[in-house]
């Protein structure tokens, strides 16, 4: 469906984010190498056009599919890739959750571990693919890969990190609202 609306897309369609959750399943980018996944017991695993190595996806993880017009923003994708990461850095902050970026690996950590992963592809300067935030997951199916290619990373979610309930459908909305925010302060 992204690669439909990205390809059926001119300058005047409006940019959007999707908010999904998906089943149980392992994602392999396009620079993917089949040693990272480790075993999938009873998890499907799909080769995927965005960057990246494998992830996992599965319920009480937010999935933002970000539809954006590069061209149009006036950003490149280092830039975009920025707004995404300080988006979720943002939001986290929000729940005294303090987290960072680590050189040379996109993504969102608390300490060393992971809580956030991020794989887009750009066609025609158009974005699709996007982010996923851990919010309370069962975690375990990451121990059945190299998470985004690397061997022994530890990933984290956010209802063990606060002691705030957390709801999906509100995080999903502030995190919405925050990427809104910040891809509209980019166009200025």
């Amino acid at each position: 469906m992204m690669k439909k609306f990205t390809q059926l897309r001119d300058d005047n369609t409006e940019d959007e984010l999707w908010i999904v959750e998906h089943k149980s399943v392992f994602t392999q980018g396009l620079s993917g190498k089949e040693e990272n996944v480790l075993e999938a017991k009873g998890i499907p695993v799909i080769n995927s056009d965005r960057g990246g190595q494998v992830t996992y996806h599965g319920p009480g993880q937010l999935v933002i599919y970000c539809l954006i017009d590069l061209k149009r923003l006036g950003v490149g994708i280092k830039k975009m890739v920025s707004i995404i990461e300080n988006s979720v850095i943002n939001l986290l902050k929000s729940y005294n959750i303090n987290s960072h970026l680590k050189d040379g690996a996109h993504g969102v950590y608390v300490d060393d571990m992971k809580i956030a992963a991020l794989g887009l592809k750009v066609k025609k300067s158009r974005t699709y693919h996007g982010l996923s935030l851990n919010i309370d997951m069962d975690l375990s199916p990451f121990l059945q890969i190299n998470p985004c290619g690397y061997k022994g990373l530890k990933v984290t979610q956010m209802s063990d990190l606060t002691d705030n309930t957390i709801s999906s459908n509100l995080v999903s909305q502030q995190l919405s609202k925050e990427l809104i925010k910040n891809i509209k302060n980019a166009e200025q």
